[in-house]
Formats: structure tokens, sequence, C-alpha cells
């Protein structure tokens, strides 16, 4: 389409990379600009959450408090992320066998 259309208007295109879906993909947890917010109990585990956070290099802000619970959500979520699952290819009915015996896959382990 032209920049002028019907009567002199600016047809007016939006920016794909600034509207739609999850436009801050570069926002992760754990970042220097971005850290974890992290509430502890007690002074050791505080030293234990450090120690996990400097192997993993991971950036929180840990906060020292008898009376609320411990809160350590957002380090679990980090440290597991789901991986995808991936299977071996099967293989098709003439190619060999996987288990090396030497037959097709269909007169071996394909019936």
């Amino acid at each position: 389409m032209h920049d002028l259309y019907y009567k002199g208007r600016i047809h007016t295109r939006k920016n794909h990379v600034t509207t739609g879906y999850n436009t801050k993909r570069s926002a992760k947890l754990g970042t220097e600009k971005y850290p974890l917010n992290l509430s502890v109990t007690s002074e050791e585990k505080k030293c234990e959450v450090e120690a996990i956070l400097a192997e993993n290099e991971l950036f929180a802000d840990i906060t020292l408090d008898n009376t609320v619970d411990e809160n350590l959500i957002e380090l679990t979520a980090v440290l597991n992320k789901v991986t995808t699952t991936r299977f071996d290819k099967t293989p098709n009915r003439n190619e060999p066998c996987s288990c090396n015996s030497g037959k097709k896959y269909k007169k071996c382990c394909g019936k």
C-alpha cells in the first residue's frame, strides 16, 4: 500500500517489533537488570543461597527476615528449567535394524 491513500491521509504502519505478544524477550530473571527476589530466615541459609547463586552466575536481592516464610520459588524455577524431551528416530521398514542383527527392521524388531 502507498504511504498516502484515500484523500491524502497518511497511512500509519505499526512497528511489528514494539507491538504484539512478548515484546520483552531479553528480560531474563537472574540478570543484573532483573535480579531474583528471595527471602530467607537464617544467616546460614543466606550463605548457602549466595553460594548457589555464585556457582550459577545469577544475581538476586536476598532479604533476611525471621518473621516471613522462606521464599526461594524464583531460584528453583530458574535452576530447574524444563527441557524438551527428544526421542530416537525409529528406522523405516526397509532400513537395517538398530539392534545390529543385519536384518531389515521389518523382519527383526518391527513386527
